[in-house]
């Protein structure tokens, strides 16, 4: 190390890099964030839309939800968090249905007033027996039968990822919950929340410490950063430091269609949209993010994913056996690479919770301090504790 041990660079201002910056900031280091974008937040940005007044989540909707309670607690130090249900709902065939799939979809769908013991009888009796479940439509046809798996998932998975659900594997399916009961609360976490003034003043509040200097719109040069700090702790994306010498992992990417109307336009905050004909996957509304707020007029995006290429953001990593092996490359590199850290979403190419990306944040930072004070003999390349 180099200089009095202190000065550190965070490269990225989302939720990875201000709660490392400011865990590190509150022990007297020094922390500079360097941050592409002219904002911060990363793809959890908000913004008042100027149009309609509507408090806007840029990249598309975040629901913060999460049962630990230290990292409840952490956010509460810095916002108002406003409890918020998120209830999903479909349009499919051009009928509207409650995700996830539960006891009044079941219904709905066949035509039927099952009880929960019999909705469950009649789901088994949907199912495809597979005891080699691979890909999606494996785990899918197994999980809810082929008319569920045709109405709800086959379309919208191949529009979200460009791919045929044969081809993806049966993890992705695994965390969408099938409920025998009227529950149509789309996550089970004891804290579910939105903060009232956004993401962004969340973020701004955490980044806002005298230790610590935030630079927007700042490009990054990686040997200048190795030479220029005692250690950096990047957030951006992995390949993108290693000048993509094993190629640039994919990811899906989204483009928003904006349009403003008058009143309420779907009564709803999302509405996916399964069907393969409709060439987006879902309509966000959001006024309805935030019901404590009254606007006379509504904004909506409409939302269509594609494949990434460079200079678009980056939104969902395509985590396909051929990726992993790529992945694996990087991975050996990092290891190499002293002075640097890698953490998030895209500084680890996984798909994260905002809770998630907190926690291991707060552990990065642990760490580092530990490491200091000599308790650790070295810094992890990669902090990943899933």
């Amino acid at each position: 190390m180099t200089g009095d041990l202190n000065r550190v660079l965070v490269v990225g201002a989302g939720f990875s890099g201000a709660v490392v910056a400011r865990q590190l900031a509150e022990q007297g280091l020094s922390v500079a964030i360097y941050e592409s974008r002219d904002h911060v937040g990363g793809n959890c940005h908000t913004s008042r839309d100027e149009e309609t007044g509507v408090l806007v989540h840029v990249y598309g909707p975040h629901i913060f939800h999460t049962d630990n309670k230290s990292v409840w607690d952490y956010v509460n130090k810095f916002a108002k968090m406003r409890p918020y249900v998120n209830r999903v709902k479909a349009t499919s065939t051009g009928e509207v249905y409650s995700l996830p799939i539960n006891l009044h979809t079941l219904n709905q769908f066949f035509r039927k007033c099952m009880s929960p013991e019999e909705a469950k009888i009649f789901v088994s009796s949907l199912t495809v027996s597979n005891e080699n479940i691979i890909s999606f439509e494996d785990q899918a046809l197994s999980f809810v039968g082929e008319k569920l798996y045709d109405a709800f998932f086959k379309g919208y998975t191949n529009k979200q990822w460009g791919r045929q659900p044969a081809d993806l594997p049966a993890s992705i399916l695994k965390r969408l919950p099938l409920r025998f009961n009227y529950d149509d609360n789309y996550f089970n976490h004891k804290y579910q929340a939105i903060p009232e003034e956004g993401y962004t003043k969340l973020i701004s509040n955490i980044i806002n410490h005298k230790n610590i200097k935030l630079e927007l719109n700042m490009n990054f040069n990686s040997q200048i950063c190795l030479d220029e700090f005692d250690h950096v702790f990047y957030t951006g994306a992995i390949d993108a430091w290693f000048d993509y010498s094993h190629g640039a992992l994919p990811y899906r990417t989204l483009t928003f269609e904006k349009e403003v109307h008058y009143g309420n336009f779907q009564g709803c905050a999302v509405m996916n949209y399964p069907d393969e004909d409709i060439p987006f996957t879902r309509i966000s509304e959001h006024k309805h993010f935030a019901p404590w707020e009254s606007h006379e007029r509504t904004v909506i995006y409409k939302e269509h994913p594609s494949e990434w290429k460079p200079g678009d953001i980056r939104y969902y990593p395509i985590r396909l056996i051929s990726e992993k092996r790529q992945l694996e490359h990087y991975h050996s590199l990092a290891k190499d690479t002293r002075g640097v850290s890698f953490l998030g979403r895209l500084g680890t190419y996984r798909y994260l919770d905002m809770d998630v990306t907190i926690a291991e944040a707060q552990s990065a930072a642990d760490h580092y301090l530990g490491y200091l004070r000599g308790k650790h003999v070295n810094m992890p390349s990669i902090f990943n504790e899933s």
